[in-house]
């Protein structure tokens, strides 16, 4: 670890910040998904397609954003993904005045580009900002960040946008088209103030990032690397690199699952919006106080491998109760994934990282990159769920019902991905090593 200075307090919070940041934009796809469906008449599959535009970012930008930093460094790469961010939000003002889903999805592909290029700088920086041994412990107060933010954006968010959702649906069911269009034009036009004020605020701290007192970090190599006794010349010849790139992947993707679907799952069981819009923040929360638990406990008293484990088999176990409850029982073990959820990022970030040496920056872009698990598995549950309700509701099952228990059923996808987790926990990682 080489740094131009002993005091990592300052950088350490102001990588925090960045995290808060992106987890608010992150997070409040939870209440745009119900939003997104209502407005547009879209399906659960479609709906999904918000996630999606959000999550393929960082496998379209990820190594491009590698080679710009290492262009411009970090702290103009933060500032610039700041600042694309604000361009992003700026894209839902057309959007909402026009009604029109791809702008929307625009928008929100245009701040994940940003999303990418601030990931991609702090994951890594923050990973090797101190001994690669405390990596989880110093990723998991950033996790605090990020899913602090997310909690309030889910919260003030599912305020603006889903107050009031119910009765337009209700009224949307005996509308003319010229009442049900100015209806959906109206509720459009409520993600026009938070998004201007948004757009502001990501300008404004792009530019303070500028001067932002951020040192200088770059990996350690392993001693054999140092002492000439390894040869490898390429990433692919980490195969614990790619395991650990396949854990992230899925990972996401149970993650953003578990954070996204659980207001819509809710509003198919029955709960209203009103009710509904807290849900997300009940898995975010279990997450902080995860993530809390992390960092008094790694690594003085729990090794990142076993907090791995333990993440993995709880999730495994979280998704079976699912799928065998009912009601705002099994909406709670929806949001109890976010304790199996919260240390497996940070968890796995330093145990694919360590001894990569000069090959940490292009696995920080291949780690990156896996998070399009986000991209890909939600739509993947959306279509399971329409799938199912069709194939209940053919057998004579009503509507409703059928939509409340194709939305549980569904919800099996997440066990394949906390099994893959589990294998690089217990034996991936290890892999190629000596």
């Amino acid at each position: 670890m080489q740094s131009t200075t002993k005091n990592n307090l300052v950088p350490i919070v102001i990588i925090a910040g960045l995290f808060f940041i992106f987890g608010f934009v992150t997070w409040i796809n939870g209440a745009l998904i119900p939003f997104m469906k209502t407005i547009n008449e879209l399906t659960d599959a479609q709906s999904y397609l918000v996630a999606s535009a959000s999550y393929i970012s960082f496998v379209l930008m990820a190594l491009p954003a590698s080679y710009i930093l290492n262009k411009i460094g970090y702290r103009k790469g933060m500032s610039l993904g700041l600042i694309i961010m604000a361009v992003g939000a700026l894209v839902f003002i057309p959007a909402a005045e026009a009604r029109t889903y791809w702008v929307f999805l625009s928008g929100i592909f245009i701040q994940g580009v940003g999303m990418t290029l601030l990931q991609t700088a702090a994951n890594p920086y923050i990973t090797i900002l101190g001994p690669m041994e405390s990596g989880a412990k110093r990723i998991a107060i950033m996790g605090i960040a990020n899913k602090t933010a997310g909690a309030l954006g889910a919260l003030i968010f599912g305020a603006l946008l889903l107050s009031g959702i119910d009765e337009v649906k209700e009224k949307l069911g005996n509308a003319t088209l010229e009442e049900k269009s100015l209806l959906l034009d109206t509720m459009a036009d409520s993600v026009f103030v938070p998004y201007l004020v948004m757009a502001l605020v990501l300008f404004i701290l792009g530019f303070l990032i500028r001067m932002a007192p951020l040192p200088h970090v770059e990996a350690e190599e392993s001693e054999d690397f140092a002492e000439g006794k390894m040869t490898k010349t390429s990433i692919f010849q980490f195969p614990h690199l790619w395991l650990g790139v396949l854990a992230l992947f899925v990972y996401v993707g149970a993650e953003v699952i578990a954070g996204d679907t659980i207001i819509a799952y809710g509003i198919s069981l029955g709960f209203t919006g009103e009710e509904a819009k807290f849900f997300t923040t009940y898995t975010l929360m279990a997450m902080v106080a995860t993530y809390t638990l992390g960092v008094f406990l790694i690594p003085k008293y729990v090794k990142q491998k076993v907090a791995l484990v333990v993440s993995a088999i709880l999730g495994i176990v979280f998704s079976f109760c699912v799928l065998n409850t009912t009601g705002f029982t099994s909406v709670l073990f929806v949001a109890a994934l976010g304790i199996s959820n919260a240390l497996v990022w940070p968890a796995i970030w330093p145990l694919t990282l360590e001894g990569l040496g000069k090959f940490t920056k292009t696995a920080s872009a291949l780690l990156i990159m896996a998070i399009s698990g986000g991209a890909i598995i939600p739509p993947l549950y959306g279509r399971l769920v329409d799938a199912n309700k069709n194939e209940l509701m053919l057998s004579g099952i009503d509507q409703i019902q059928a939509t409340a228990s194709a939305a549980t059923s569904s919800y099996w996808i997440l066990i394949p991905c906390y099994s893959i987790i589990l294998f690089f926990a217990v034996w991936g990682h290890k892999l190629g090593r000596k």
